[in-house]
């Protein structure tokens, strides 16, 4: 393994990651670590790999070769619910949660992987399993105080605003207790405020619980100020790694976003005119979503 994935602070390490599908390559040699208490962004063009990559990690893809390490432990041959018990927890693009329970049962779910004595034995109430299922329960409402959703607890999820139900995926996350924490576009199809929210809980999760994070989100304005270093991927390949000021203004990631013109203009070349007069906005500059 390479002397920069050996750092003693190293939460996750990725080396040399290749996946396809099909003779079609998704991720392509793709290699980066993760520092305890890090916030690390991927962006890229739609179909650049970035889910994939969550997808690798979490155990729901099996790279075709390269290896994962975490907490200094590789667990590329391990299946998804193992990586859970290691402390790996995972918010998805696209809502995955049980629509027929309410948002505290869901929250609830997160904690199964926690529970010696089986929700079946809990419900008896009874010594240690009463204990047990107490202490659970009071995990499980920190996190919904935490979340500011305590009117929607016994709401079924089915029923709930788009945005909180984002809240109750995240809480379900929260509710594992993870080590790491993957984020697959967190704030998707919300409001300025419910991001607003959202980027409120992951700055707390970083700076007073210290959980390192990989975020995948495509407001570039969020990305841009949340996260400490960023990697851009086009094609399945890493083409820029740095810190979120070096990674804005870097000529191939432009150049991923809108092509070789639009590169070589920022390198310097006469300012681009928006149709109507003006100068066209930067696709990666804050507040911006991209593409």
């Amino acid at each position: 393994m390479t002397p920069d994935l050996l750092l003693v602070d190293t939460v996750l390490a990725v080396e040399r990651l290749t996946l396809s599908f099909a003779g079609l390559v998704a991720i392509d040699g793709l290699s980066f670590s993760l520092h305890a208490g890090e916030l690390l962004g991927i962006i890229g063009p739609n179909g650049a790999g970035k889910t994939s990559v969550l997808n690798c990690i979490n155990g729901f893809y099996r790279p075709r070769s390269g290896r994962i390490v975490f907490a200094g432990r590789e667990i590329t041959g391990l299946p998804p619910h193992l990586r859970a018990r290691q402390g790996i927890g995972r918010t998805f693009q696209n809502i995955a949660l049980y629509p027929a329970l309410s948002a505290l049962d869901n929250i609830t779910s997160g904690r199964l992987i926690h529970m010696r004595n089986g929700i079946l034995t809990g419900g008896i109430y009874w010594g240690p399993a009463q204990r047990e299922l107490l202490a659970h329960r009071a995990r499980v409402e920190e996190i919904i105080d935490f979340l500011e959703i305590e009117e929607y607890r016994h709401h079924r999820v089915a029923e709930l605003p788009y945005g909180i139900q984002k809240k109750v995926e995240l809480g379900r996350a929260l509710a594992m207790e993870p080590a790491l924490l993957l984020l697959d576009e967190p704030m998707a199809g919300m409001s300025a405020e419910e991001k607003a929210d959202m980027a409120r809980y992951i700055l707390e999760l970083r700076e007073v619980r210290g959980l390192p994070m990989i975020l995948i989100e495509h407001d570039m304005g969020v990305i841009m100020d949340l996260c400490d270093r960023l990697i851009c991927m086009d094609y399945g390949k890493k083409i820029a790694e740095g810190p979120p000021k070096e990674i804005q203004h870097h000529p191939d990631v432009i150049r991923a976003y809108l092509g070789e013109e639009h590169a070589v203009l920022d390198e310097g070349g006469p300012e681009e005119v928006a149709p109507g007069g003006g100068p066209r906005a930067h696709p990666l500059q804050p507040g911006r979503g991209g593409a």
